[in-house]
């Protein structure tokens, strides 16, 4: 095992040939091993024949400690597997659906002979095609609360008309681009289908690269095999935010990260930073890196500088795009890189494996990569002028669903430092508590807080009392289930909205209430917010006359921040329960929330 490890590590994989042998040695030792980040279970539905995506996925999945099992249809059998409700698919319960339909299985002999049918058939066909596709995710959504990924299908670059094919009306190649329009506009606000650009994927990695002829004849394989790493790559983009393992926080160096030359050396007029041949690329880094931020990214700063000299080059250059209000800290010291970067993660309250780490330092990537080995670190080019392209491939900052409060998280933790401060000068915890004037909204699941609901029990670990995972369409299950009650928990201070941070899934039983779910983000643990939560849990256990509310505690390795909730509040401690710890809490005991926190009831 620490011989593939170490295969892995050292970025010998050259082929996938290396991948069938990395995946021959793993099979025997998969079932000994254990998984920091857990199993998926992968579907793979396809048209023609699917060589190799299973093996390297497999290996890839491993390499982010993930453990993959999977379910691929026979060749040309996806149709009788997703229409088969008691087949083998839908028992094999999958995480994630690929469905892989090519255009040449779609098309038949009018791939080649296009021209046979009249416009006005191409639009039959166009449409035809479509509402069969649609039928079939409609079954596939229908069984399974899995995340279905479609593939579009690949343009081609050629036409029998040559360059008047775009002459045509309705011609061969614009009722393939419709098809594939139809199909993104269909399922764009669909949270279950993602559209996977698979022409976009082939023209990145080169059309006229993509088809080994050879193989298509001989086997009815349609995508060269070599390829094929790349492809799963581009597949583990929607693997990571569905596992939960993407990243939110960008740790940046500055000296000729955010800008060419050392401020402390070249001073503010002597760094390469603007519309110049030496200072584009960083100018337009960092412009990219704006719209991350602007998406919801968070930025950090780990360099060793004086904090004076930096100042004045967020202040005064004129193209230095990235502000101070930018940085939801800002480690500017003389410090070593590894305590620094501890100091992020402690001071922004996330955990170390949500940090990706930028320096054009090796000997600082190395250092990091060694004692941090929870951080991603990207290995920067030399090159300057290819940053903008390294981060833009990155696949871990990726996520299933961006709703309002990821927009505004980069202005929620530059808010978070205003409250820090407040903390500081405060005298006692209470008093800086009650000087933040909270207000909380709690409110039902609704269509506008459900995405955020979702996303929340996808993504919390430190205050996540059980720690289970909902996709969307099983919070919406829950909601509309009278058994269930779904809330959602919105906190404001004097320093702005921290927007929805907090949820709680309770289930009705006939004389209790028990939570399923109860968690907080990071960014408002040690508020006080949980017990009014909890307090209005416990105020609709009493007026449904229920006598006991229990409450679920399953430990991680990071939950611990909730371990002491239940028994900090009154529950009486029960038993274990295989996993799980059983609290009680007897309803008709009087149990009082903080009276400095204002509360509305949606």
């Amino acid at each position: 095992m620490d011989n593939i490890k170490k295969m892995i590590s050292l970025k010998k994989i050259a082929s996938v040939a290396d991948y069938f042998n990395i995946y021959s040695k793993l099979q025997p030792e998969i079932g000994k091993l254990k998984f920091k980040n857990g199993k998926i279970k992968i579907a793979i539905l396809s048209s023609f024949t699917i060589k190799a995506i299973k093996e390297i996925l497999t290996v890839k999945c491993f390499e982010i400690n993930l453990m993959a099992e999977f379910y691929v249809s026979d060749y040309q059998q996806y149709v009788k597997d997703i229409l088969d409700k008691n087949g083998e698919l839908y028992k094999f319960e999958p995480d994630l659906v690929i469905l892989f339909i090519d255009i040449i299985s779609i098309l038949g002999k009018n791939y080649l002979r296009p021209y046979s049918i009249s416009a006005s058939e191409r639009g039959d066909w166009a449409e035809e095609k479509f509402i069969e596709l649609k039928s079939l995710i409609s079954n596939i959504t229908g069984n399974l609360s899995a995340k279905i990924l479609v593939h579009n299908f690949e343009v081609p670059v050629y036409s029998p008309l040559g360059i008047v094919e775009n002459k045509q009306d309705f011609g061969f190649i614009e009722s393939i681009e419709m098809l594939n329009s139809t199909l993104r506009n269909t399922f764009k606000n669909d949270a279950q289908v993602y559209v996977f650009d698979y022409d976009a994927f082939c023209s990145k990695v080169g059309k006229q690269n993509l088809f080994d002829y050879k193989m298509y004849y001989l086997a009815d394989i349609k995508i060269d095999l070599q390829k094929m790493p790349e492809l799963c790559e581009e597949y583990l983009a929607y693997i990571k935010p569905l596992k939960s393992l993407n990243r939110k926080c960008i740790v940046v160096d500055l000296d000729n990260t955010l800008w060419g030359g050392v401020i402390g050396e070249d001073g503010l007029e002597g760094i390469k930073l603007g519309p110049t041949p030496e200072g584009r690329p960083f100018l337009e880094f960092q412009e990219y890196m704006l719209s991350l931020f602007e998406r919801g990214i968070i930025l950090a700063i780990n360099s060793k500088n004086n904090l004076e000299d930096v100042i004045e080059v967020f202040k005064k250059h004129p193209y230095m795009i990235l502000k101070e209000e930018n940085f939801a800290s800002m480690q500017i010291n003389w410090n070593d890189k590894i305590s620094n970067m501890k100091a992020i993660a402690e001071e922004i309250d996330i955990g170390i494996d949500s940090l990706v780490f930028l320096d054009d330092d090796k000997l600082s990537r190395e250092i990091i990569k060694m004692a941090l080995p929870e951080v991603l670190v990207v290995d920067m080019p030399e090159d300057h002028s290819l940053y903008v392209k390294t981060i833009m491939e990155l696949n871990d900052l990726n996520t299933l669903q961006i709703v309002e409060e990821d927009k505004k998280r980069g202005v929620m933790y530059a808010q978070q430092r205003k409250r820090k401060e407040l903390e500081r000068t405060s005298s006692d915890i209470t008093q800086y508590l009650k000087g933040l004037n909270m207000l909380i909204t709690i409110e039902k699941a609704n269509s506008f807080n459900i995405p955020r609901i979702s996303q929340l029990t996808l993504k919390t670990n430190q205050f996540n009392m059980t720690t289970k995972r909902y996709l969307e369409e099983e919070i919406k299950k829950l909601a509309n289930d009278n058994r269930f009650i779904v809330l959602s928990l919105q906190v404001e201070d004097k320093f702005g909205d921290n927007g929805i941070t907090g949820a709680a899934i309770v289930e009705k039983q006939l004389h209790n209430f028990r939570i399923d779910t109860f968690l907080l983000s990071c960014r408002v643990i040690g508020r006080l917010v949980e017990k009014t939560m909890l307090a209005y849990i416990m105020n609709l256990a009493v007026k449904a006359k229920a006598t006991t509310l229990i409450g679920e505690f399953i430990p991680t390795k990071k939950n611990a921040p909730a371990k002491d909730f239940y028994k900090d509040n009154g529950f009486r401690f029960v038993r274990v329960d295989g996993d799980k710890e059983i609290w009680e809490y007897d309803v008709s005991k009087v149990y009082k929330a903080p009276d400095f926190i204002k509360v509305v009831i949606k």
